[in-house]
């Protein structure tokens, strides 16, 4: 594996490799943000409007998330 060059000319060191678990967490950041996922109301503009969620409902919707990205993540190909 190459190391990345700094505009200085030295060379950095890797960053260290992430878990499973900190690739499926980031993956459902970016779901959640994109998509409004666990705030209710319709996502992503989409579908007719909903009743806000309760904050634990909006937890509850985000565990389960999560849940299912490292699901994705923890597959073998």
């Amino acid at each position: 594996m190459a190391e990345e060059t700094k505009p200085d000319g030295g060379s950095a060191p890797a960053p260290p490799p992430r878990s499973k678990d900190e690739v499926a967490l980031e993956l459902m950041k970016f779901v959640a943000v994109t998509t409004g996922y666990g705030k209710g109301g319709s996502g992503a503009g989409y579908g007719t409007p909903k009743a806000a969620k309760s904050p634990e409902e909006q937890a509850d919707a985000l565990l389960e998330l999560f849940e299912k990205c490292r699901s994705v993540i923890n597959r073998q190909p």
